[in-house]
């Protein structure tokens, strides 16, 4: 995952090309309503480039799939859209989104990028066929036949592994299964070989078995379309099995990042230690419990002063002259393009996951 930079300039802060086929650079997504200003995103970055899987983690309520929507453009649909404060930059193939047209990113949601949504059954309309869903959505960007349509609709299905395309691409999607909804709308999200895929929760609710073939399904159709992927999810067990770098969310920031090995080999926050040791293992045998992250997240209207992470963080008292509660950490380099938002001194932070965090998990 590239790390973004800037060049200083006499008259300011210019940042530089993207390098990387998706940058995301200081994108803060916030809803105003009449209890206050809801930071769902509050100041984030990160690259993905083509071939490789990004997964943004965290609780529900950290902001992922806040921001999954904001490079999709659609938090800028309808009349919602105009209470929406949205700012940063979002880099797609070398064209930003944020100032862009509604009109732009349309042309380019569905062709250059698409989304996976976590719900399907309520993602894709109960009144019409999968199969005409499929067609609109291939129709819209290509210029081609109903019939031309329908074959590309009964081939997708079938590259997904749903059992007689030709006979299901007239059903409705209350008629399929979970998992076949699901293939249904990775059918739909692929159909005209986007070059971004975002999965939003792919296999929430699917059973294990089920659940390893999506995964399967998408790994593989990376490989043959060369797409970059955005993975969110919860289950670090997922993350483990396709992903590359992983970004770690909390109240609306990034407060880890990194290689998906690096940050589970050496994890540097205490939000990241928690997440894994309430993650159950089954590749060895343990009597010990789980290790839940106290507390609940933050409201990100009133999000904590200092370390967000504080109030839940046993550790918030390490760092000398209450640094943790009045100063907010910034992201700082901790390894090779490892990324760590967190006041613990390096040694503090050595000491702590070596003698107390690993031997537990």
């Amino acid at each position: 995952m590239t790390e973004l930079s800037k060049t200083e300039t006499g008259e300011g802060t210019t940042a530089k090309a993207p390098s990387a086929f998706l940058e995301v650079r200081d994108l803060k997504v916030h809803f105003p309503t009449d209890d206050g200003i809801v930071k769902s995103v509050d100041g984030l970055s990160f690259s993905v480039d083509k071939g490789k899987t990004l997964a943004i983690v965290g609780e529900s309520g950290s902001g992922k799939s806040v921001t999954s929507l904001a490079v999709m453009g659609l938090h800028r649909l309808g009349a919602r859209g105009k209470n929406v404060r949205m700012s940063g930059e979002i880099w797609l193939n070398g064209k930003e989104l944020v100032g862009a047209s509604p009109d732009e990113v349309r042309r380019l949601r569905g062709r250059d990028m698409a989304m996976i949504f976590q719900d399907p059954l309520s993602a894709m309309h109960p009144y019409y066929k999968v199969g005409d869903q499929i067609v609109e959505a291939y129709r819209v960007h290509h210029k081609v036949s109903k019939k031309e349509a329908r074959t590309r609709a009964i081939e997708m299905l079938d590259r997904v592994g749903i059992p007689e395309p030709a006979k299901r691409v007239d059903g409705y999607p209350h008629e399929f299964s979970g998992g076949m909804r699901q293939r249904a709308m990775i059918a739909m999200a692929l159909v005209n070989n986007p070059e971004l895929l975002i999965a939003d929760e792919p296999t929430t609710a699917l059973d294990v078995t089920v659940q390893a073939q999506i995964l399967d399904l998408i790994r593989d159709l990376q490989k043959e379309f060369g797409s970059a992927v955005i993975m969110i999810t919860h289950d670090l067990g997922v993350v483990a099995e396709i992903a590359d770098d992983v970004l770690v969310m909390y109240g609306g920031r990034c407060v880890e990042r990194g290689a998906a090995a690096e940050v589970f080999e050496k994890p540097q926050h205490p939000y990241t230690w928690g997440l894994l040791g309430s993650m159950p293992r089954i590749d060895r045998e343990t009597s010990e419990r789980l290790i839940p992250v106290k507390g609940q997240p933050p409201s990100l209207i009133n999000v904590p002063s200092g370390c967000a992470f504080h109030p839940r963080c046993p550790y918030a008292d390490v760092p000398a002259e209450n640094v943790s509660r009045t100063v907010r950490p910034e992201l700082q380099l901790v390894g090779a393009g490892h990324w760590s938002a967190c006041h613990l001194p390096a040694e503090d932070r050595e000491r702590i996951w070596t003698e107390e965090i690993a031997p537990k998990l």
